[in-house]
C-alpha cells in the first residue's frame, strides 16, 4: 500500500536564499555546475533534459531538487530538494550541490534546513542522505540537521554512507 503525501513547497526562502522550481532559464548556470564535477561540461540539451526531468518528478512524485539562488543579488548557488535517489517517494533522499565558488558559507545547511522544514510539512516519517565516504563537507551539513549514520554499501565510486533523520 502506498502512502500519498500532498507535495512539498516548491518555493521557498530563507535568511539569504531563495529556492524555486526550475525553469529554461536555468540552464547555463545548471551547466556550469554539472561541469564542475570534472567530467566535461554536458551540452546544453542534456542539461535540459535534466531540467525537464526535474519538473516531470515534481509533478509526479511531489518532491523535486530546487536551483538556490541569492536573495540580495538573485546569483545561482546550486540546488538543493528531495529526490527519489536511492531511497522512495515515501522515504526521499535530500541532495543538494553548489558551486565550488559557495561552499564554506554555510548555504547549502540553510538550504537543507528549509528543504527538511518541507518535508516534515508533507508528513512524512524519514528522510535519508546518501553521501560518499570521501564526502566530509557533506557530511557536517546532514549532522548539523540531526542526521545519523545507519549503514554502508558501495557502487562503481567507492563506499555510499546512507544517513537519515526521523521527521516525527
Amino acid at each position: 500500500m502506498t502512502i500519498a503525501f500532498p507535495p512539498m513547497a516548491f518555493a521557498m526562502q530563507t535568511a539569504r536564499l531563495a529556492l524555486r522550481p526550475w525553469q529554461d532559464s536555468d540552464v547555463p548556470a545548471y551547466r556550469a555546475l554539472i561541469a564542475e564535477r570534472g567530467e566535461g561540461e554536458p551540452t546544453l540539451e542534456i542539461v535540459r533534459g535534466k531540467i525537464r526531468r526535474q519538473q516531470v518528478q515534481a509533478r509526479e512524485a511531489g518532491i523535486a531538487l530546487l536551483p538556490a539562488f541569492r536573495r540580495d543579488d538573485g546569483a545561482f548557488v546550486g540546488y538543493c530538494g528531495l529526490t527519489v535517489g536511492r531511497a522512495s517517494r515515501e522515504e526521499p533522499e535530500i541532495a543538494f550541490e553548489l558551486l565550488c565558488r559557495m561552499h564554506g558559507q554555510g548555504l547549502a545547511t540553510e538550504a537543507a534546513r528549509a528543504v527538511v522544514d518541507a518535508a516534515i510539512a508533507t508528513g512524512r516519517a524519514r528522510l535519508w542522505a546518501t553521501i560518499g565516504a570521501w564526502n566530509a563537507p557533506s557530511f557536517r551539513v546532514v549532522e548539523k540537521l540531526g542526521f545519523q549514520h545507519d549503514h554502508s554499501t558501495s557502487d562503481a565510486r567507492g563506499e555510499v554512507v546512507w544517513m537519515t533523520r526521523s521527521l516525527r
